[in-house]
């Protein structure tokens, strides 16, 4: 039985839930929200179990390794991550929006839509570690913070999805 899905939320008052979860996690935490992190974490603690010798030769450069207490369930990011899948699964439900498929336009085949998704994916997190951080650290924590580079990252990001947008569209029209 298949019913029919709720209209999408306001974006003024979903803009303004992500503000409020932005402001817990500065009190509560100490620290502002981000994605990237976590799958670091999970890459590093991955690399300590498998591969030591190499772990603990990048240990100056990774704070989460080294001490033997450290791991993915003690990185909140990861609990943030977790929350993120399980809380978008959760909403798609209630809204009638759950199921398998492959988005994409009319003249898309599923195979160019999951090669440039996947391409995007690999672009996205290139930039993020080479950028210090991922769009929702660098835009939603370095934005709040007033920094500087966050929100010239968000300028080139705009501009950027603004600039490529017209390649893409035949994908989705």
């Amino acid at each position: 039985m298949t019913r029919e899905p709720r209209p999408y939320s306001s974006p003024y008052l979903a803009g303004f839930g992500i503000g409020l979860v932005l402001l817990l996690s500065f009190v509560v935490m100490g620290r502002g929200l981000g994605a990237s992190g976590a799958f670091s974490s999970t890459v590093a603690a991955g690399m300590q179990s498998l591969v030591p010798e190499r772990a603990a030769a990048l240990e100056p450069y990774a704070v989460f390794l080294g001490d033997g207490k450290s791991g993915p369930l003690r990185d909140w990011l990861v609990f943030e991550i977790l929350g993120v899948i399980l809380g978008g699964a959760l909403s798609a439900y209630l809204a009638g929006r759950l199921r398998r498929g492959i988005d994409m336009g009319p003249r898309s085949a599923h195979r160019t839509r999951l090669l440039l998704a996947f391409s995007a994916g690999v672009m996205m997190a290139f930039g993020a570690k080479l950028a210090r951080g991922c769009t929702s650290g660098q835009a939603l924590t370095g934005g709040a913070l007033l920094s500087v580079g966050s929100w010239i990252f968000i300028v080139a990001a705009f501009a950027a999805g603004y600039a490529f947008a017209p390649l893409f569209r035949k994908q989705w029209t």
